[in-house]
């Protein structure tokens, strides 16, 4: 029952970052740009942190074929990649900008659904594996949503729906999360076999995101004094990693 509390709160909080993006309506798009850039970066340190401090090392633990956990990464990397190119799911962790292209609403809304379908999925299954992993992972979706859910509430008043209504779909995409996380309960017994798969997988995915959405970013900005911040920022976002292993 603990377990299961721990993980509706997680979601349900995860969920609720959906209605961020209002608060950013009153705040000037340069100050936006600016924060956005060091959360990336604390999202950075965070993701591969989880991945590669808590996730992979609990994998290599408790499934006995080094060679399985490597092809689960592997495949959380692909799923993320195909996800990406053939859902049209595009992390856009930026305010609307000439550089980046984004998906019409639907196909955003589409794609927001399944992502978010995934992270309760994630975190159900990292709870069913121990608190501390939990916690972890919850830790590195809430850091990487917070600027992604500000871009995507961008997106959708770009493309031309009202503050109330982009609230609205958004929120609703990321109700998701509950069914991902349910689907975990409702294995049952089957849960905590399940999940110990899912998180080498998870890992994958988490290391894709950072690596391949994240960090390109980060590299628009050339000043020195920001691309410092940033890197702290990220040696942040990976202490807060280490320093969850003292909860274990």
């Amino acid at each position: 029952m603990s377990t299961w509390l721990y993980a509706f709160t997680s979601v349900a909080v995860v969920s609720l970052l959906s209605l961020v993006g209002v608060f950013t309506l009153s705040i000037k798009e340069k100050y936006i740009r600016k924060t956005i850039l060091y959360l990336v970066s604390f999202a950075v340190g965070a993701l591969f942190g989880d991945a590669l401090i808590h996730l992979l090392p609990e994998a290599f633990e408790n499934i006995s074929s080094s060679f399985t956990v490597s092809l689960l990464v592997l495949s959380g990397i692909v799923i993320f990649f195909v996800l990406e190119k053939f859902v049209y799911w595009r992390h856009c962790h930026i305010v609307e900008s000439g550089k980046h292209y984004h998906p019409v609403v639907a196909m955003n809304l589409v794609g927001d659904f399944i992502h978010n379908f995934l992270d309760g999925i994630i975190i159900g299954a990292s709870y069913v594996v121990s608190l501390p992993l939990g916690l972890a992972t919850t830790i590195a979706v809430v850091l990487h949503e917070i600027p992604q859910e500000i871009g995507d509430f961008g997106v959708l008043i770009h493309g031309g729906l009202s503050v109330k209504k982009a609230l609205l779909y958004n929120f609703l995409s990321a109700l998701a999360a509950l069914l991902g996380l349910f689907l975990v309960f409702a294995l049952g017994t089957l849960a905590s076999r399940f999940s110990l798969y899912l998180i080498p997988i998870a890992a994958g995915g988490f290391l894709y995101i950072a690596g391949s959405d994240l960090i390109p970013e980060l590299k628009h900005e050339t000043k020195i004094a920001a691309s410092v911040g940033q890197l702290l920022a990220i040696l942040l976002g990976i202490g807060v990693m280490i320093g969850l292993l003292f909860l274990e």
